[in-house]
């Protein structure tokens, strides 16, 4: 029997996985008896049970509680359990093994910090235990160990165990799970469980339950970096009160946050908290709290802040590993909505990579679809660019859900980011913002004086009815008492470059400067693109984020037409009743105030209170 601590300091999330009855149940009833975690009386309930059942007792029983599981011999339900040694809790997940069941291993074992992989030593390593390895991968799970179970039924036989540590240990490596030992083991008889056997004398390792002891515990929340997703934007009297939960790390008030995507920044001058007198100084991970900033930056719900020198990456292409629970399929080109942290965009998936079944551990394949209860590594690109945290770093916000017609129907973790044509234009654009001298007078200062947010209108398509449509846009705003600017290719061709093309690369980025420019004041710019072609568009917008872009469409489609249009006006008659529609579209992207909504809820996202 293992002494056992009163008090645990500390607790870590456990996934048990493995082929089904190679003795995953029977390994964790002897830990949990050995370290002395049982309730008084369960071990004896059990075993009165299995007398007046006629069967032998198993420790495989104490986790397989219920008498159908028993009946069947096969743990059909994720179950959590406890036990405690050496100062720490281990929260246990046993997922099942058995093919029907494996949907529920994949869930139960996403929020594992570490994993036992359990094989037995007279059957080796059978196709669930390859598929049980890959899917740790997937789910990004690194700290593993596999434990040889059922030695007795071997012999103990010391080639056996080394011939079944070679051949797994080299098909983890190819999916880059380095597991850190392998342990044999007899979970029936106790052998190297939680003491050494003198059956396995020819092994010097450590026991089971040692092996747990040396497996390191993530980071706690608070010595994390800083993660605050904004959840929503209030005015409280005369504050405005950007609230969330502090995901990880530390705020103080005084430091310097930046907030992703928007690359916006500002000091902290006061933290908020319900009946709470005085104010605190700081908040740590796990706290629900608003904060006050010294500048009025215009911020939205879904961005994340973070301190200077340790942000979130920030892209709109991403490589997944994601588990499919839709009533239909995950198809690449339909439209998703993807949630992360308090982040909601718009995305699709434009490549699948390849495919397990978790339902029946079909063989790896590469198909156009994900089915019910699959496991897919694929690459989502989004709408527009999401703040996020590889998984392996930070759980909150490098995991994700896919809801697909109003339901949640996909979960998935980020591996990486994939580079694209943007990112070093967007890693440009972070850079500037970082460095921008502010001025006293807010964004949104300009945007209430004003009336209206910054933007930039690009209108495509037939060059005669552009220029005509822009130059009424410029008009009727102004008129309306609008802060914007028309501005004219000829002019630009002469203030950039003059033997420079606008279609070249750096004639995009010089452009966007320009626009960059002109929005910071708050203006409405409105400029007449022609033939866009949708990687310019995508540049622009790397440039200009989160400042909203607005692409109208006039007459025939021109340039690329996989280019993203807004307003689409196909057959414009009457110039006037088309700027309507532009105005209307302004106002329905909360660049305008909308002059029905006395709260202006749609152009300052805050909630007065």
């Amino acid at each position: 029997m293992v002494t056992v601590a009163p008090h645990a300091t500390e607790h870590m999330q456990l996934v048990v996985v493995g082929h089904v009855d190679h003795g995953k149940s029977t390994l964790l009833g002897r830990l949990y008896a050995d370290t002395g975690s049982l309730p008084d009386g369960k071990l004896e309930k059990v075993q009165a049970i299995c007398r007046q059942q006629g069967k032998e007792f198993e420790y495989a029983f104490l986790f397989d509680a219920f008498l159908e599981e028993q009946q069947q011999g096969i743990t059909i339900d994720t179950a959590r359990t406890f036990f405690s040694w050496q100062d720490r809790q281990y929260v246990v997940i046993d997922a099942p093994g058995h093919k029907e069941f494996l949907k529920n291993m994949v869930s139960g074992a996403a929020r594992a910090e570490a994993a036992l992989l359990v094989i037995d030593a007279r059957e080796g390593v059978q196709e669930q235990s390859r598929k049980h390895g890959h899917l740790l991968s997937l789910l990004g799970i690194r700290q593993v160990a596999v434990v040889v179970n059922k030695m007795d039924l071997v012999a103990y036989d010391r080639p056996v165990f080394e011939a079944i540590e070679a051949e797994f240990r080299a098909f983890l490596e190819e999916l880059g799970v380095r597991p850190e030992r392998f342990v044999p083991a007899s979970a029936r008889h106790g052998d190297n469980v939680a003491a050494p056997s003198a059956r396995l004398a020819w092994y010097a390792g450590p026991t089971v339950l040692e092996t747990l002891g040396l497996f390191r515990k993530q980071m706690t929340q608070e010595r994390l970096a800083l993660r605050f997703p904004i959840q929503d934007v209030y005015k409280f009297d005369a504050r405005r009160i950007i609230a969330g939960r502090v995901a990880s790390g530390c705020v103080r008030v005084g430091d310097r946050l930046v907030f992703s995507p928007s690359n916006k920044s500002a000091h902290v001058r006061s933290i908020e908290a319900f009946n709470v007198d005085p104010l605190p100084l700081e908040a740590v991970g796990g706290q629900s709290i608003g904060i006050t900033l010294d500048e009025q930056v215009f911020l939205e719900r879904g961005e994340i802040g973070s301190h200077e020198g340790s942000p979130p990456g920030v892209a709109t292409t991403l490589r997944c590993n994601l588990f499919w629970m839709g009533k239909r399929p995950l198809e690449m080109g339909r439209k998703y909505l993807l949630r992360l942290a308090t982040r909601e965009v718009e995305c699709e998936v434009v490549e699948i990579r390849r495919i397990i079944d978790a339902a029946d551990l079909a063989a790896l394949r590469v198909k156009s679809a994900v089915g019910k209860n699959e496991v897919a590594e694929l690459v989502i690109r989004t709408k527009a660019p999401i703040a996020f945290d590889l998984y392996q770093d930070f759980e909150v916000t490098g995991r994700f859900v896919l809801v697909d017609q109003y339901d949640v129907a996909g979960g998935g973790i980020i591996v990486e980011a994939v580079p694209d044509a943007q990112t070093s234009l967007r890693e440009e654009a972070r850079r500037r913002d970082l460095s921008w001298v502010t001025r006293d007078v807010g964004t949104d200062e300009r945007a209430e004086r004003y009336g209206h947010r910054a933007a930039l209108v690009l209108l495509t398509g037939s060059a005669a009815l552009t220029s005509r449509l822009a130059r009424e846009l410029e008009r009727r705003l102004v008129l309306d008492g609008r802060h914007a600017y028309l501005l004219d290719t000829t002019n630009i061709r002469r203030g950039l470059a003059e033997a420079s093309e606008l279609n070249t690369r750096e004639s995009t980025r010089r452009f966007g400067e320009l626009v960059h420019l002109l929005v910071d004041s708050g203006m409405i710019v409105v400029f007449v693109a022609g033939a866009l072609r949708q990687d310019e568009q995508a540049a622009i917008q790397a440039l200009l984020h989160p400042t909203p872009l607005v692409v109208v469409q006039a007459g025939p489609q021109a340039g690329d037409p996989a280019s993203h249009a807004d307003l689409a006006l196909n057959d414009v008659e009457d110039a006037a009743a088309a700027v309507d529609r532009i105005i209307a579209e302004l106002t329905r992207q909360a660049v305008l105030a909308d002059p029905t909504d006395h709260s202006r809820r749609l152009l300052y996202p805050s909630y007065s209170i």
